[in-house]
């Protein structure tokens, strides 16, 4: 070999290992389940789930245990939760823009505009659901899908009974998950793995946007899964009810989507069988999710990776009598939240109150980006060093449409029906599954004020214009 090639491998050497040296910023692994409700992780103690995969997660960082989304102006809860996220801007802001959101992202004012700006190489694949062309939001993007797969008549008002067998969760004949032939988790994983390989001789740092459709329905997942889960194990929640008592006055009824899945009156055959399907599309997410994180550790880039696992919102599956997302119980409104990386704490919780939307200004601190004006959620930094002990958010708001609103705060949770002046109230500490209703108590007049006060308090803080005072009064 000739002195003059020595010297140039020798320069592209040392030139590599100076940009090597260059960068600083860590890669940056989002990874955003939809419709998973935040007791869906064996780590929280659900007594059926398996997720060993999200387990392992919960083991090497710390989880958030009280994560939020706001609510939803549309049926599509989804569609509210990810302008959110993508934006930067509370609830009825972020409806504000919503339809123009492809001029915010021309403007540079998302969340994966800052993160390239900042010398980030940024990859999306799966669900966007969002009003902006995810190629001009991406650097790099591999499937974009819909809302979700499609659900045929056939997986609607089921099963009747236990003769009901016409439409399987693991049947391809029905399209959905398995359109275009192989399940859409599986494409996920495929993909980000495929980027994962050519990023480990990128020059600049990644953030990966990795949106899996599941466990959303059409739930379908390969029938070992569903193996996993025998009938006979599957729960029904302990706050079963047959119909929610005020299902119309909250938008929550018979002709949502969501709450055509299973029949009225709900029975327990029918929610087992539900939540058996359910529980299966996650575990084979898991195992999904658990193919990427093996292979950022095969490919050496766990180390300078920070991961986030959160959902766009919870999902009833039979609790209460809901089958959807548009109410504003925990199991609709609160996700799994769990932080891995440089410095976060291992096998740690933390309960203070946090939006799922804070992972957009997280990732801009650990990018060195100084949080935008326009930006309203808040960074977890603190939270995760321990420099802030206290939630940014005393008190959590919830709204669905003009039909729904609900404050957490001082250790009860009220839900308030405009359109017919109906208020429930739980406490939480003793009543974690909502179950009794305290709004026809004299003694908690007091504290029902004092909510009250708090969501008006909230509603300006959020934008929200819905008139609450001229149909309620404490």
């Amino acid at each position: 070999m000739s002195i003059r090639k020595i010297v140039l491998m020798m320069l592209v050497m040392l030139t590599g290992s100076l940009q090597a040296a260059e960068k600083k910023q860590p890669n940056v692994l989002f990874i955003f389940a939809d419709d998973q409700c935040f007791e869906t992780l064996a780590a929280s103690g659900h007594p059926v789930i398996k997720t060993p995969n999200l387990d392992r997660l919960t083991r090497q960082g710390t989880t958030f245990t009280h994560a939020f989304n706001m609510g939803s102006w549309s049926g599509a809860v989804c569609v509210a939760s990810r302008c959110m996220l993508n934006t930067g801007r509370f609830i009825w802001r972020a409806n504000s823009i919503y339809r123009e959101t492809g001029k915010e992202l021309e403007a540079g004012r998302f969340w994966s505009s800052y993160m390239r700006d900042a010398g980030y190489h940024t990859y999306m694949t799966g669900k966007w659901h969002v009003r902006a062309d995810a190629t001009k939001a991406f650097d790099t993007t591999a499937h974009i899908r819909g809302g979700m797969p499609n659900q045929v008549p056939e997986g609607y008002n089921r099963p009747l009974n236990k003769d009901d067998k016409q439409w399987l969760p693991y049947d391809p004949q029905w399209g959905g998950f398995w359109k275009d032939g192989k399940h859409w988790s599986e494409v996920v994983a495929d993909d980000a793995i495929g980027f994962l390989n050519q990023s480990k001789t990128d020059e600049s740092p990644f953030f990966m946007y990795i949106a899996f459709n599941a466990p959303h329905d059409p739930r379908q997942s390969p029938k070992k899964y569903v193996d996993m889960y025998p009938l006979q194990d599957v729960d029904v929640p302990d706050n079963f009810l047959e119909e929610y008592p005020y299902n119309e006055e909250a938008s929550t009824g018979r002709m949502l989507r969501d709450e055509m899945l299973a029949p009225f009156p709900r029975t327990e055959y029918s929610v087992k069988v539900n939540r058996q399907e359910y529980y299966a599309i996650i575990t084979h997410m898991d195992h999904q999710i658990g193919r990427i994180l093996d292979h950022l550790k095969k490919t050496k880039q766990e180390r300078d990776t920070y991961i986030v696992f959160t959902a766009d919102h919870g999902l009833a599956v039979g609790h209460h009598g809901l089958m959807g997302k548009q109410n504003m119980y925990d199991h609709s409104v609160r996700v799994p939240f769990v932080v891995v990386g440089p410095g976060v704490e291992k096998n740690a919780s933390n309960d203070a109150n946090i939006y799922l939307q804070d992972v957009m200004p997280t990732t801009l601190d650990w990018a060195g980006v100084k949080k935008p004006d326009h930006v309203e959620f808040n960074s977890l930094l603190p939270l995760l060093s321990g420099e802030q002990k206290e939630s940014n958010y005393p008190s959590v708001y919830g709204a669905y449409l003009e039909s729904q609103r609900s404050v957490r705060a001082f250790g009860y949770k009220m839900i308030l029906y405009p359109s017919i002046g109906k208020v429930r109230l739980y406490h939480l500490e003793t009543d974690p599954l909502e179950q009794h209703d305290l709004s026809d108590k004299a003694e908690t007049l007091g504290v029902q004020k004092k909510l009250f006060a708090e969501l008006l308090t909230l509603q300006q803080e959020v934008g929200d214009e819905l008139d609450l005072t001229g149909k309620f009064s404490f």
